[in-house]
């Protein structure tokens, strides 16, 4: 055990490396002439901008006696009725015409950076969910006695981990999506799902594995069935030995769902493109993308951290 005054002088060490580094990136940054306008990302976050209220036709403007906006149309339509607005631009009898500026009104919405990274979250979680359920049981059948079950979980195993992500969301979305009629989204929850599965299967057979056999021994000798045994014997313990794998394919899994941009959904690394295209901010949109996806990683890992120490206290 270090003791406390060398323990801080290490910690002095690490945060003088670290200044270092932050320091030689941006040396780095101002030899590039690059003009950094990270304010410009905001919107991309959080839109503050003002909601615009336009005309829908040509008319007149009725102020009521509860400040609500009333447009009479010249040509008997319905009319426009607004009723809740932060600024008024229009005064009683003015005369309107399709298209102009009414009122707005303020608002706060999530920029699509940030409903990019609710994208990510929403096919990570819902991908992991089939994953597990798909390596759970192609993990059961790799340790199977039965040829037939163990050759096709092995089969699918070293397929899928032999090709290439990329080129399975191809064959899932032109393919089996063709086929199958699936859209996008569900046809990127597929990919990533059966490709997940097929790592999260092998994790789980060497977990199961590593338990010593006599612990099913002594399950099936106080008669217990092999499933009943495998649920409340062997499957608890494994679950505690092949936590922190599960975790870092969970976040292997976050990471990889970047590739769906491919085909189209608007996930985090997709909408940091499209803001790009229209920002022209390269540098400041993707050091925010890494940052989304560091915080997203991160506080898994804290989650998953917390969870092993639940665990080792309970054993």
């Amino acid at each position: 055990m270090l003791r406390n005054s060398s323990r801080w002088l290490w910690h002095g060490v690490f945060a003088a490396i670290l200044a270092v580094l932050v320091f030689a990136v941006y040396q780095s940054s101002q030899k590039i002439n690059y003009n950094w306008q990270w304010e410009r990302i905001t919107p991309f976050l959080v839109d503050t901008s003002p909601q615009e209220i336009r005309a829908s036709g040509s008319g007149t403007a009725v102020i009521n006696a509860d400040n609500s906006i009333t447009i009479n149309f010249d040509y008997g339509d319905e009319p426009q009725l607004i009723t809740t607005y932060d600024e008024r631009l229009v005064e009683d009898g003015d005369l309107i015409f399709e298209g102009d500026l009414i009122a707005r009104s303020e608002q706060w919405t999530m920029g699509p950076l940030v409903v990019g990274l609710w994208v990510t979250i929403e096919i990570s979680v819902i991908s992991l969910f089939f994953a597990i359920i798909l390596g759970l049981i192609t993990g059961l059948m790799r340790i199977s006695h039965n040829p037939v079950t163990k050759n096709f979980a092995y089969l699918y195993v070293e397929v899928i981990r032999g090709t290439p992500l990329l080129v399975q969301i191809f064959i899932v979305y032109f393919f089996l999506g063709t086929i199958f009629d699936l859209d996008r989204f569900a046809a990127g929850i597929v990919a990533l799902s059966i490709f997940t599965g097929a790592y999260i299967a092998e994790i789980i057979r060497s977990g199961i594995q590593s338990i010593p056999p006599g612990q099913m021994e002594a399950a099936r000798s106080l008669g217990m069935s092999y499933p009943k045994a495998m649920v409340y014997v062997i499957l608890p313990q494994a679950f505690k030995r092949t936590l922190p794998p599960m975790a870092g394919q969970l976040i292997t899994l976050i990471k990889d769902s970047s590739l769906v941009s491919v085909i189209s959904i608007t996930d985090l690394t997709k909408a940091g493109r499209e803001v790009i295209s229209g920002s022209f901010a390269t540098f400041e949109v993707w050091f925010v993308v890494a940052g989304l996806y560091l915080l997203l990683t991160t506080t898994l890992s804290w989650g998953v951290q917390r969870i092993e120490k639940r665990l080792a206290t309970s054993d």
